[in-house]
């Protein structure tokens, strides 16, 4: 590994860092409120809002709190720990602060930058063309906000990015596809176990990895580097998985009741048919657009013990099963929720920045303007665009002397893309456009990739092989 083989990355992680603390800071600091999840990670940490409601405006500091039980698994508490501890050196009185948080943030996404932009092996020009391509993506004005917030999707978001730098540095050989093992293990514990939808992750990226190949590497030389990180990923996946709720069981009826009540029966359709299908009585038609936490919900009602069976995940399939058209039209909605990419009840601002209540921030608006432009045409733009970007990453994987790397990376992260998009939109029932973040911003990143596929690698490749050497080696290991 030569001195200009590094001079690059760092030069991007410097400058992708300069921008991203710029926007994050300048002319005020920026985040994404608490709609009311963050106790969940705050408490393991100490610190929990407690006087008021937080959607309105972003808390940069809390302080400590009486100590709660949570079982939430989530990767962002492990983030959210080091910045605790940073603020805390540096002089914090907070238990966490978001503008310790947010700077660590900018850092871990800059190395992310850096981690593609090496993998990609590009010239000088175009590695500055995808490095803009990363950031209007990551800096993106729908998804920013979360590198500063008590939520899990900027973790989420941080593992994806550095799960597609892993795999396309693992595409490498010498050190270049050590270091990008070490960054495809980080990525995908951040990525994997960042929320219970994100474990979506694990076939997805278990797929990847088969198909993780440097240039003329056969038998042990290829297999035992990608089988030692599933072994890796895998355990250390199952250890923090089984630390809690695992997969989120707790909300399980919560989200079927959701589900029910907000997502098949919306009082849009036919209630009363919806309503029998799902053997329900009529007057439960009282409870469309409640929520499980509602003072009027239907868990109120004397008869609920009754029907409770009803509100299950199987009882919901049966009903899809039967009723596919009804699905197509939550589907349509649910990529309308997609396309609108930004959440509308939570605010960008610190409660003393001067701006009213729930005011967004819009310093890099442009890929969330133009998917929120097209929302209403919902599936009839969401599916176009999924055609196109698995066309070109299908077209890059089967360029085998080309960008097949770029491929892996841009149908892995279609993938989780597509499945997320029918778990938020059939199993989950509310908040569909925030739960839609982690359908729109792989989406977005697939994209970038994508567009990136197109473009040549260089030529002069100092890290690789020659090929007899390669040959040698292999069948030395075989």
């Amino acid at each position: 590994m030569r001195y200009r083989e590094i001079g690059l990355p760092f030069g991007v992680f410097s400058a992708a860092l300069g921008v991203l603390l710029v926007r994050f800071l300048v002319p005020r600091p920026i985040g994404m409120a608490d709609n009311g999840d963050g106790w969940r990670i705050l408490c393991r940490l100490g610190a929990r809002e407690l006087d008021r409601p937080s959607e309105n405006f972003v808390r940069f500091a809390y302080g400590p709190a009486p100590a709660c039980d949570s079982e939430y698994i989530s990767s962002q508490t492990w983030i959210d720990k080091i910045a605790s501890e940073l603020g805390q050196w540096l002089g914090s009185s907070a238990i966490l602060n978001l503008l310790v948080l947010g700077v660590l943030g900018c850092v871990l996404v800059a190395g992310g930058i850096a981690a593609v932009v090496a993998g990609l092996r590009l010239s000088a020009r175009n590695s500055v063309l995808a490095t803009v391509a990363l950031l209007l993506v990551v800096a993106d004005s729908a998804f920013f906000g979360y590198f500063a917030s008590v939520l899990s999707e900027g973790a989420a978001f941080l593992g994806m990015l550095l799960l597609a730098g892993g795999l396309l540095l693992m595409h490498r050989t010498g050190p270049w596809r050590y270091a990008g093992a070490a960054v495809t293990v980080l990525g995908a514990m951040i990525g994997i176990n960042a929320k219970s939808q994100t474990l979506l992750l694990i076939p997805v990226f278990v797929l990847a990895m088969l198909f993780v190949r440097p240039e003329g590497s056969r038998g042990l030389a290829r297999w035992a580097l990608p089988l030692a990180v599933l072994a890796v990923v895998g355990t250390g996946t199952a250890l923090v998985q089984s630390a809690g709720d695992s997969a989120n069981a707790e909300y399980r009826e919560i989200n079927t009741y959701h589900v029910v009540f907000n997502g098949i029966v919306d009082g849009k359709h036919d209630t009363a048919g919806d309503l029998a299908a799902l053997g329900l009585p009529p007057e439960f038609a009282a409870y469309v657009g409640t929520g499980w936490w509602s003072t009027n919900g239907a868990w109120s009602s004397p008869d609920y013990p009754k029907y409770r069976d009803k509100i299950s995940r199987r009882n919901i399939a049966k009903y899809y099963l039967e009723h596919p058209v009804r699905v197509v039209q939550m589907l349509h909605r649910s990529a309308k929720e997609t396309l609108t990419a930004r959440v509308p009840n939570l605010g960008s601002f610190g409660e003393h920045a001067g701006q009213p209540p729930l005011a967004k921030e819009y310093r890099v608006p442009i890929l969330s303007g133009i998917t929120r432009w097209i929302t209403p045409l919902g599936l009839f733009a969401l599916l176009p665009i999924w055609l196109l970007i698995g066309w070109a990453g299908i077209r890059a994987f089967r360029n085998r002397a080309g960008r097949r790397d770029v491929g892996v990376v841009v149908l892995t992260l279609l993938l989780f893309a597509m499945g997320q998009f029918l778990v938020a939109g059939l199993a989950e029932g509310i908040e569909n456009i925030k739960h839609q973040q982690l359908t729109i911003f792989p989406t977005l990143l697939a994209g970038a990739f994508a567009t990136l596929s197109f473009l040549p690698r260089r030529n002069n490749e100092s890290d690789l092989e020659k090929p007899s050497e390669t040959k040698e080696t292999a069948n030395a290991v075989s």
